[in-house]
């Protein structure tokens, strides 16, 4: 078998990347997934908000480009993607909370972000009286933020992507990444070898393994992220955002006829975790409950409870473009958390990458490998 481009990985981001590789013109692109079905790794099991209240221009940056695709998705692309804008809010309850949004919101605004607002504490409250009050100062409101269906998106990207001309290989674990004196020559599979000068790592939280394939030293590894639906609960209103209480992150939206509860644990380790901790949800409706009250009404079947893993990098931003030291290998890995988010726009930036060199939607060099030797981290504050 030969391609043009092999990617590995069909989440979400790997899917993204073919399908903007293919609306580019390229067509000889081949997508391999090791599992049966799509979805089956963090795609599935997030939590599928999106929001373009960050803290740094380059995440800023990614999700003007992000959200607006979704918002346009069904039409760009003839499949939904259930983008549904109701908003994130960040309820402060402290004054160095309120500054650290004061910042975010002015760096928001100079790039361009229309839709973002500080509220003062008596429009919160007024918004959402249910939220325990005594403590809250102020936050900040963004109308375009809210919540996709990230398997329908995928599968959005990924049947686009084949329809014109990406060949998904299902089934199909990666092996081994060879290479020549002029880089990258193949990627060998369980479903056979694949003849290529470009491969894109898109592999979620098992990145490092394979970039290990291709001799490269990957700083990402899986952080486990558990996440609690409720069964129906119609004391708090349907159309409220993900609301996010910055006293100790617990975050909650609605979710069918409940709610999606998620809190990161401070206690959690690093490791290739997904099984869900029970004593996670005594942990979560203890927060749950002291914030919003009538939560403590919530009914919870464990049994629906889940877990995913985040790959987590140093900076909590992800690592973009080629490997110097490897041509034709190219990383799009470590989005700790943003993977679905910005899935949209690091499909752009890796085509652009592959097919220009260059791209205009970010200072590409920001994110890619090299910064960790360098010393340029760019830390991500505001991770859920």
């Amino acid at each position: 078998m030969q391609a043009d481009i092999v990617i590995i990985g069909g989440g979400i981001v790997g899917a993204s990347i073919a399908y903007h590789l293919t609306a580019a013109g390229c067509r000889n692109v081949m997508v391999l997934e090791r599992e049966s079905h799509l979805g089956k790794g963090s795609t599935g099991k997030s939590m599928g908000g999106v929001r373009a209240q960050f803290s740094t221009p380059v995440n800023i940056q990614m999700s003007l480009y992000s959200i607006p695709f979704y918002a346009s998705f069904e039409e760009r692309l003839g499949y939904p993607a259930e983008y549904r804008p109701q908003g994130y809010l960040f309820v402060a309850t402290s004054d160095a909370h309120l500054k650290y949004l004061r910042a975010n919101y002015e760096r928001q605004v100079a790039m361009g972000l229309k839709t973002v607002r500080l509220v003062e504490a008596s429009e919160i409250i007024s918004m959402f009286p249910q939220l325990r009050a005594d403590d809250i100062v102020g936050g900040s409101f963004c109308t375009t933020d809210g919540f996709v269906d990230p398997y329908s998106a995928m599968n959005g990207f990924m049947q686009s992507a084949c329809e014109s001309g990406a060949r998904l290989l299902k089934d199909s674990e990666v092996t081994a990444i060879e290479r020549d004196g002029a880089g990258v020559a193949a990627v060998v599979s369980t479903r056979g070898t694949i003849s290529t000068r470009t491969v894109v790592n898109a592999a979620g939280p098992w990145a490092a393994s394979i970039a290990r394939m291709a001799g490269v030293d990957l700083p990402v590894e899986p952080l486990r992220r558990m996440l609690v639906p409720t069964e129906p609960f119609d004391q708090f209103p349907r159309t409220a955002p993900m609301i996010i209480d910055m006293s100790n992150g617990f975050h909650f939206r609605p979710e069918n006829l409940g709610f999606l509860l998620a809190w990161n644990d401070p206690e959690e380790t690093p490791g290739d975790k997904t099984n869900f901790e029970p004593s996670f949800i005594e942990k979560i409706l203890t927060r749950a409950a002291d914030r919003v009250p009538v939560f403590e009404h919530f009914a919870v079947n464990p049994k629906r409870a889940w877990a995913g893993l985040y790959e987590m990098t140093p900076d909590h931003h992800p690592i973009l473009g080629p490997v110097p030291d490897v041509p034709g290998f190219c990383l799009a890995n470590g989005f700790s958390g943003h993977g679905v988010m910005h899935a949209p726009a690091t499909g752009k930036i890796l085509s652009d990458l592959i097919l220009h060199s260059r791209t205009d939607l970010i200072d590409a060099e920001v994110l890619n490998l090299q910064r960790f030797t360098e010393g340029r981290l760019v830390h991500e504050t505001a991770v859920l």
